[in-house]
C-alpha cells in the first residue's frame, strides 16, 4: 500500500492505487487525527444534562436582563442564528464599547479544553460567568444577577426545578451550570467529514480528499487535531513569521495574560476549525474576512510554507466539509420583569 503524501489526484494519476484504496488509507490517517462529532451531546463532570436544566440554561442564555442595559444576551455575541458568533471583527458590548478579540463560536464549544482565546476558563461554566461581569460586555455582578433572576416568580420555579433539594437554587454558580448544560447540546454532527469518517466514501469529493491530505502532510493536523479540529493546545502565533500588526495586534499578547510567563507572549489557543466556513472574520483579531486568506496566511506565519493556489483552494473546499448540522434552536418566552427587577442602567444602555 502506498502512503498519500501529496494527496488523491497524484496518487491516482501514477496508477499506484486505486480510488477506493487510497480513500480507504486517507481515513485511517484521519481517523487517527481527528473524530467524529456525536449525535447527542457529551456528558459533562459534575453537571447532570436533566431536561429542566437544559430548559433553562436556554432561557438564560437568550436572556438580555443578565446585563445592566438589559440589552445584552449570550446570543448577542454567540448568536446560534449566524453560526454561534456575532459576525464581527470584535464584538460590541455594554455601552457600545468595542471589544478586544474576536467572538469564537458557540457551536461544539464543550470539546474545547478550556474556554477564551487564551485559556482562562477551565469549562462552559467559568465562561459564562466572565462576560456578565466584565465591564466592556454585559457589565453586571453576581448580586444584581440573583436579585434579578429572584425577581421572577417563573425564574424561581424553573431554577427549583432544575436544581432540586438546594437551599438557594436561585444562585450566580446554578446560572452558570444551566447555561453550559444548554451550551453541551449546541453541536454540529452530520458533516460531510463525518460521514466520511464512517466509511462513506462518496462524501467527500477529489477536490476535498486532496484538501484533507494537504491538511495533514502539510502539517495543519498538527495544531488542529481532535474532534473540534482545534480547541486543544496553545502556539505561539507567528511560530515561523509573525504576521502584521492588522493581524496580530502587538497590545495583546495572548495567553501572557493569563500565565504572566514571557514564552507565552502572542500565544493563543488553537482555533476549532468546525463550522469554519459559517465563522468569517478570523483569527483573535478577527482582520481577515477570506477563508483562502486565513488559510495562506497560517500557511507563512505557522508552517513556512508559501501555499499555492491550487493548494490553498483544496485546503479551502476540505475545510467547508466540516461544516455539520446546526441544531434548531426556538427562541425561549422569557418572563417579564416585574415592580423588583432592577431597572436597566439608563447612563449606559443609551449611549
Amino acid at each position: 500500500m502506498v502512503r498519500v503524501i501529496t494527496g488523491l489526484v497524484l496518487a491516482t494519476s501514477l496508477g499506484l492505487v486505486s480510488g477506493i484504496t487510497v480513500a480507504s488509507e486517507l481515513r485511517e490517517r484521519a481517523n487517527d487525527m481527528f473524530g467524529t462529532v456525536p449525535q447527542y451531546p457529551p456528558e459533562i463532570d459534575g453537571n447532570e444534562m436533566t431536561q429542566s436544566k437544559i430548559e433553562l440554561g436556554k432561557m438564560l442564555f437568550f436572556e438580555p436582563r443578565l446585563s445592566s442595559s438589559h440589552l445584552i444576551s449570550c446570543n448577542t455575541c454567540h448568536n446560534v442564528g449566524m453560526g454561534g458568533h456575532d459576525y464581527l471583527p470584535t464584538s460590541i458590548g455594554h455601552g457600545w464599547q468595542k471589544g478586544p478579540r474576536n467572538s469564537p463560536t458557540v457551536f461544539n464549544a464543550v470539546f474545547n479544553a478550556a474556554q477564551f482565546w487564551d485559556g482562562r476558563a477551565a469549562d462552559l461554566a467559568e465562561q459564562a460567568k466572565g462576560p456578565v461581569q466584565a465591564g466592556v460586555e454585559m457589565s453586571s455582578t453576581p448580586e444584581r444577577v440573583v436579585d434579578t433572576l429572584s425577581s421572577m416568580p417563573e425564574y424561581v420555579a424553573a431554577f427549583e426545578d432544575a436544581f432540586p433539594g438546594e437551599d438557594e437554587p436561585v444562585s450566580f454558580d446554578n446560572m452558570a451550570v444551566a447555561i453550559e448544560a444548554f451550551e453541551a447540546t449546541l453541536i454540529t454532527p452530520h458533516a460531510p467529514f463525518d460521514d466520511f469518517l464512517r466509511g462513506n466514501n462518496s462524501a467527500l469529493n477529489d477536490k476535498e480528499k486532496e484538501g484533507l491530505a494537504l491538511f495533514m502532510d502539510k502539517g495543519c493536523a498538527s495544531c488542529h487535531g481532535g474532534v473540534n479540529f482545534g480547541g486543544q493546545e496553545y502556539y505561539p502565533f507567528g511560530l515561523v513569521a509573525r504576521p502584521g500588526g492588522e493581524i496580530l495586534p502587538t497590545g495583546d499578547k495572548g495567553r501572557f495574560a493569563v500565565t504572566n510567563t514571557a514564552s507565552d507572549e502572542y500565544v493563543f489557543r488553537a482555533a476549532p476549525l468546525r463550522n469554519i466556513e459559517l465563522t468569517a472574520p478570523y483569527f483573535h483579531s478577527g482582520a481577515v474576512w477570506s477563508l483562502e486568506e486565513a488559510v495562506a496566511v497560517m500557511g507563512t506565519s505557522q508552517l513556512g510554507a508559501e501555499l499555492n493556489e491550487a493548494d490553498v483552494d483544496s485546503i479551502v473546499a476540505f475545510l467547508k466539509t466540516l461544516t455539520g448540522q446546526v441544531p434548531e434552536i426556538r427562541y425561549p418566552e422569557l418572563p417579564p420583569s416585574t415592580d423588583s427587577t432592577p431597572k436597566p442602567d439608563p447612563m449606559t444602555s443609551l449611549k
